[in-house]
């Protein structure tokens, strides 16, 4: 019977679709990463895995550039 109850009451007052539920940072969670940083895009801080990504970047970069 407490089914019908609210079957009815959805009927009279509608569904409510606001925002519900607690707000959270939306920072949390979140990694932090040297990735972007200027020295270790360029490869200057000394890794090798670095400095190869660094040189295909460049290769990249300079792929489509007119001469």
């Amino acid at each position: 019977m407490a089914e019908q109850d609210d079957f009815q009451k959805i009927l009279e007052n509608g569904i409510s679709f606001g925002r519900g539920g607690e707000r959270h940072d939306p920072n949390e969670g979140k990694v932090k990463t040297k990735a972007k940083k200027k020295k270790y895009i360029t490869g200057a801080h000394g890794s090798g895995s670095a400095r190869q990504k660094a040189k295909y970047r460049e290769q990249r970069a300079n792929r489509h550039k007119k001469k």
